[in-house]
């Protein structure tokens, strides 16, 4: 009924495309189908401020065209606006652009990540708390970062820049993948960030925002459980170096991974967060994984450490990173 009372008004689709990954033969396109005025810029649809990133209107059942690699092919928006297809695409290892274009709206251009069949070494970062100071999921602390805060005023992880710049002097062909409960809402705006502080670009692995068909709130664990195994499947050829924090459940979904393919991890890294931290996202000031518990030696190659430059040293001190 939105959609249908807004198109009357002369509100039309419009497309604002994700970053994607691929490998020999195939691309991974995700992108997103949003209703917005005709004088709407594209810059102000991609970013927006604070709450208005949330209070979009998305348009499902629209058909959208993308040519990859010199082929085309169509593919129908779903629930909530979002498409994420696999397209089959024959595009060299590095970096490849993606047009997308919907209706009558003009033709967007998007970055798919296309990694080679020979590469040795690959990251999966976590981003909240890893990279980005966040404080989640306190809900009034996780509002205002989420709804309120300006980009530019977040602070970065002490030293995750630097040793992520180390990770790709050491092997320049490592792609870095950022796997994340937040919602793809504010993907955009991660972006920037990334950029801004030097971060290694990367495809962002998001979830959508709000309640699924048969529950109230989407399942952050499944979430990133599902992106892990995913990426694991579709990538066999990669060793992996997990990073994230232990303000929640990295370590027993890292650990899970590391179980299911040992011979796909290069090793975990797990950024430790300060008590005063550990307060602000769950309540208490030891790490929620390990409460009640007494914490045993992981059965893969793990390091631990409060900030990227310890971690760089620690990294380095057990082979796991070269230089």
């Amino acid at each position: 009924m939105l959609e249908r009372w807004l198109r009357r008004r002369g509100w039309s689709p419009r497309v604002i495309a994700y970053t994607g990954y691929g490998s020999e033969g195939w691309v991974r396109v995700m992108a997103r189908v949003l209703l917005a005025p005709p004088d709407t810029p594209p810059r102000e649809l991609r970013l927006g401020r604070g709450w208005r990133r949330f209070l979009s209107a998305s348009a499902a059942a629209v058909l959208v065209t993308v040519d990859v690699g010199g082929r085309t092919h169509q593919v129908w928006s779903g629930r909530g606006g979002y498409l994420d297809c696999v397209l089959a695409a024959d595009l060299p290892p590095g970096w490849a652009e993606v047009l997308l274009s919907a209706e009558a709206a003009p033709p967007v251009t998007g970055q798919v990540r296309v990694v080679d069949p020979a590469v040795g070494l690959g990251v999966i970062s976590d981003i909240d708390d890893t990279v980005l100071v966040t404080a989640l999921p306190r809900p009034l602390l996780a509002f205002w970062n989420t709804f309120v805060r300006h980009e530019t005023s977040r602070r970065p992880v002490r030293g995750m820049a630097t040793l992520y710049a180390e990770i790709r002097r050491a092997d320049p062909d490592a792609p870095f993948f950022y796997l994340s409960t937040g919602a793809w809402n504010v993907a955009p705006v991660l972006e920037q960030f990334l950029d801004r502080h030097s971060f290694p670009p990367g495809p962002l692995l998001l979830t959508d925002w709000g309640p699924t068909t048969d529950a109230w709130f989407r399942s952050g664990q499944e979430h990133k459980r599902r992106e892990l195994r995913r990426l694991l499947d579709e990538l066999p050829q990669v060793r992996w170096l997990l990073v994230g924090d232990d303000g929640q459940h990295d370590p027993e979904l890292y650990a899970e991974a590391a179980e299911a393919a040992p011979a796909q991890l290069r090793g975990v890294a797990i950024r430790q967060l300060s008590p005063t931290e550990q307060v602000l996202t769950h309540g208490t000031p030891e790490p929620i994984h390990e409460r009640g518990t007494r914490r045993t030696a992981p059965a893969h190659e793990e390091v631990r450490a409060p900030d990227g430059f310890a971690l760089l040293s620690a990294l380095r001190s057990r082979g796991l990173l070269g230089g």
